[in-house]
């Protein structure tokens, strides 16, 4: 979907989990109403603890808090992690929770990936971090550069009644959830006031009426370009009209820079980025390779006016198949923050990669090229007919606090309780 654009809203840059995580546990231990979050990951490790201590706190103060995770990229906390948190009165939702058979888990296609936290409707966080410690810098060599960011102004009334409506939580007015939240969302509101100059559009993907909107606005923000071009993205393979709009960009003289992984935290990762590397670097893009730590980033901007940034990434997982969201951005001061912490990555931190016109590729790597290509070509169509099932989110019952002899509370189901190691695919995913 997509929200109507908004005026007056204002947005903060936060890198890395050292600025993203302090700012949204200060924002929940200052909530007063309620609390939703959406996030693709959590883990049981130090930063997923410090989430769920101030959770708990923030629900006995009386916060009404609601949690969503994913079941495929958070099946593996515990049931007292889980049991701590409804008997706070946490409201504990899982996405599409994962079917396994013989210890193996199966569903792992069309996953809700969104990151997105709404503190009393007032005030938002949309990025690509989890609430996991490979996200600090402590972590070593495998922590992961990534951004998120703070919003404030109307966008996040839209995105306030986007969450609620997924969780078919009434309106504020008390009325009952509809079955499209647009609905609502276009119908007369109380617009939040202004608290700055930036105009804002949010969006999101789907798997039913809203299945290419985020690469629609890239594609069309791409095509309009007149400069400079700068996207930052963890797991590029993009389809073919959107590779089509960056060299036609590269070759009408708009400078493009993509940064993309070089210490990938999966070697396909790798190898599906590079082999689209000969095919746009002919036509002029310029590709820098962050080689630090594993980038885990999906932001881009646009000629000093037009940013993105949320959890989508420019690959078939999150164009076609995984609920992602994103936000647009028109506004210069926020671009330009942006854009300086983007050239200062590609200069200090990345390898750029250029075209060796005498260098003759083996056999094995033209054939592979030439797969790649054509799966790309083909792409999103192909993968828009696999098979789709309807997802489902799980609720954990409210839970109080017990007085003593009293009965445990529900065992969790059994995508919530300890299970095999995490597949290599959730970091992928993530």
């Amino acid at each position: 979907m997509s929200s109507r654009w908004r005026d007056g809203n204002r947005f903060e840059l936060l890198e890395n989990g050292e600025a993203f995580f302090p700012a949204v546990f200060a924002a929940i231990g200052q909530a007063r109403e309620e609390v939703l979050i959406e996030t693709f990951i959590l883990f049981e490790d130090k930063v997923g603890l410090e989430l769920h201590a101030v959770l708990i706190a923030a629900a006995r103060r009386g916060v009404k808090v609601h949690l969503t995770v994913d079941g495929w990229g958070s099946h593996d906390l515990s049931a007292g992690f889980v049991h701590a948190l409804t008997e706070a009165g946490v409201a504990f939702h899982v996405f599409d929770p994962i079917w396994r058979v013989l210890g193996r888990s199966l569903n792992s296609l069309r996953r809700m990936h969104r990151k997105i936290v709404v503190i009393d409707g007032r005030l938002a966080f949309v990025g690509g971090i989890n609430y996991s410690a490979d996200h600090l810098g402590d972590y070593g060599p495998q922590a992961k550069q990534d951004y998120a960011v703070e919003c404030r102004g109307p966008i996040v009334g839209d995105i306030h009644r986007f969450v609620r409506a997924v969780l078919r939580l009434p309106d504020e007015a008390g009325a009952p959830p509809q079955r499209r939240w647009r609905r609502r969302a276009d119908a007369p509101e109380a617009a939040l006031p202004p608290a700055g100059e930036a105009k804002a559009l949010f969006v999101t993907r789907d798997n039913h009426r809203h299945r290419t909107d985020i690469e629609r606005h890239y594609r069309a923000a791409i095509r309009a370009a007149r400069r400079e071009i700068t996207i930052a993205n963890a797991y590029f393979f993009p389809g073919w009209r959107l590779l089509r709009e960056l060299r036609a960009a590269a070759r009408r003289g708009v400078r493009v820079n993509l940064i993309l992984q070089g210490e990938p935290d999966m070697p396909i990762v790798k190898f599906g980025a590079r082999s689209l590397y000969e095919h746009l670097l002919r036509a002029g893009v310029r590709i820098h390779e962050y080689c630090e730590r594993p980038l885990h980033g999906k932001v881009a901007w646009i000629d000093d006016q037009w940013a993105t940034f949320g959890s989508s990434n420019l690959d078939p997982l999150s164009l076609s198949l995984n609920l992602e969201a994103n936000v647009v951005v028109r506004d210069a001061a926020f671009v330009a923050n942006l854009r300086e912490r983007l050239d200062r990555l590609m200069r200090d931190s990345c390898k750029e990669i250029r075209a060796d016109p005498k260098r003759k590729a083996s056999f094995v790597k033209m054939l592979l090229g030439v797969v790649a290509f054509h799966l790309v070509r083909r792409f999103p169509a192909w993968a828009l007919r696999l098979p789709a099932h309807k997802p489902t989110i799980a609720s954990m019952p409210e839970g109080v606090v017990r007085e003593p002899g009293e009965p445990p509370p529900p065992e969790p189901t059994p995508a919530l309780r300890n299970g095999a190691e995490r597949a290599a695919t959730t970091e992928h995913a993530a």
